[in-house]
């Protein structure tokens, strides 16, 4: 598979498409004064406890409170506070070592919001989702650094090896190295990318981010709550952490800043892929250049039409989001069971897509076209689960139902991406509705009577071509010339294509337009 990652600089923010095979999977907006973007840490202030949801309130200087469930506290939250308050008021010049940090005893997973945050302490707290619509943002105190290789999660002294690693060899290998050069109270997490790294490689990771660490430990020193600890990495940095792999084949920058410090970062973590980026200084807007522009336009609304035919409607309530799937003219042959099972699998592939797209979550609802054979159903959904694979988000693909129905649970981290591609009809201005032939043709003839009984000698009428045309037919019997006969003055008539279909205006013997 083919990645390329066009980066679109603009005074608002910066615009990131991220294409596979040509094809846009998913679209990001950072925009310049962004705040609350997911992993950025905050010196919080616990506002209100509410025993009720088991959760509490804090302000982390948004509009609204953030919301803190205990579900999301940690196991280590009685030593995230008391890290948070010694932090706070430490008097040494590079902070106190942390490896020397005496950790609290865990609480227990059925505790109560207001046995770990009685008295409304301080608390350094992580985003966990940014704010969407009228909530404000969700919160953890499960703190975690995230590297090229590994994560970083302090507080405790566990070391994990992701899953998707399958050699057991290379899950162990990679465990005792962590293992030798991780420091005391600093949990590591080694990820997918790490398979095939040396001593070398995984420590220069990890003694980023433990330094990293030490600088919030810095930042919290006088501190006042609210106030933003350390941020995420930009959004750039960020995707080619997670997503650089040696399918990436071209990343396209029109910034020379972003440019020269995405060089640099790449050749810090992949330095064999650094002549894969390259700046773009052409006249055209880089988006059109490559395409992007035009996959978006397509590719947002309320229809998505795919290349057989057949076409999506997407809709969006409140509670969940619904996909409908309908075959339009396609056929693949005449059994009603295979061209069923074909235009599911193509609405299957273009649904993921979608999905990341959009950045949709929450509950998805997709109506498949009905079949019949069971065999047919469960190929459907394992060929949905393997078009999401590639998906970041964590997601579930349930069975079809009894109802033809599969349901798909997808995180939501961000407000969804939705780009009005619909404009609103000049002609009937968004009512669905323009007037008819013969009240336009009434509407034009009043005016006419108007003009004629003011004094005006000579008119020139411009219209639509297709309304020309209906004016003019027949010689004889052409409602132009019943005009003429009534007014007793010479009326012109002329068509002007750029006029929409029930536009028309009036133009005195001086060619100058009648302003009524």
């Amino acid at each position: 598979m083919n990645k390329e990652l066009i980066i679109n600089v603009a005074p608002a923010g910066v615009e990131i498409a991220l294409l596979e095979n040509k094809k846009l999977v998913e679209l990001h907006h950072e925009k310049t004064d962004a705040k609350f973007a997911v992993g950025d840490l905050y010196l919080g202030k616990v506002k209100k406890l509410i025993p009720g949801l088991n959760a509490a309130f804090v302000d982390v200087g948004f509009e609204k409170d953030a919301f803190l469930h205990y579900t999301d506290l940690s196991p280590f939250a009685r030593s995230i506070l008391k890290f948070t308050q010694m932090a706070m008021v430490d008097k040494q010049e590079n902070g106190f070592d942390f490896s020397k940090f005496e950790i609290e005893p865990e609480i227990i997973k059925t505790g109560k919001i207001n046995e770990v945050l009685n008295g409304k302490p301080n608390i350094l707290v992580q985003i966990l989702k940014e704010p969407i619509a009228a909530k404000g943002p969700r919160l953890s105190c499960e703190i975690s650094l995230p590297g090229r290789f590994v994560v970083v999660t302090p507080f405790n002294d566990i070391v994990a090896v992701s899953k998707k690693i399958h050699s057991s060899d290379e899950r162990k290998r990679l465990h005792k190295i962590v293992e030798a050069i991780k420091p005391k109270n600093i949990g590591v997490i080694v990820r997918t990318a790490a398979e095939g790294k040396n001593t070398a490689e995984l420590h220069e990771d990890l003694s980023t981010l433990i330094d990293t660490w030490h600088q919030i430990q810095r930042n919290l020193k006088g501190a006042e709550a609210p106030s933003k600890i350390l941020s995420e990495q930009d959004k750039t940095t960020s995707i080619l952490r997670d997503l650089l792999n040696e399918d990436f084949n071209r990343i396209i920058i029109n910034d020379k800043n972003i440019f020269n410090d995405t060089r640099s970062y790449i050749q810090k973590i992949a330095p064999n892929k650094a002549e894969i980026i390259s700046f773009y200084n052409n006249g055209i807007p880089v988006f059109d250049q490559y395409g992007v522009t035009k996959q978006v336009k397509s590719s947002f609304g309320k229809t998505v039409n795919l290349q057989s035919g057949a076409y999506l409607i997407i809709e969006h309530t409140e509670a969940l989001h619904v996909i409908d799937v309908n075959s339009g003219y396609k056929s693949v042959s005449n059994n009603q069971e295979e061209n069923a099972l074909e235009t599911n699998l193509e609405a299957a592939e273009e649904i993921a897509r979608q999905l990341r797209l959009r950045d949709i979550g929450g509950i998805i609802v997709v109506d498949f076209i009905d079949m019949k054979l069971p065999d047919n159903k469960k190929k459907l959904q394992e060929a949905m689960e393997q078009f999401m694979r590639s998906d970041r988000a964590k997601h579930a693909v349930l069975p079809i139902s009894k109802f033809g129905l599969m349901q798909i649970t997808r995180q939501r981290m961000r407000p969804e991406v939705n780009i009005n591609t619909s404009e609103t009809c000049p002609t009937c201005n968004g009512t669905g509705k323009v007037s008819s032939t013969l009240l336009l043709e009434d509407e034009i003839e009043k005016r006419i009577h108007y003009l004629v009984t003011h004094q005006h000698k000579t008119l020139t009428l411009f219209v639509h071509p297709i309304v020309y045309s209906h004016l003019t037919k027949g010689i004889f019997s052409s409602i132009k010339r019943k005009w003429r006969k009534k007014y007793k003055v010479p009326i012109g008539i002329k068509p002007d294509s750029d006029y929409y279909l029930t536009e028309f205006h009036f133009y005195d013997a001086n060619d100058e337009e009648i302003k009524l």
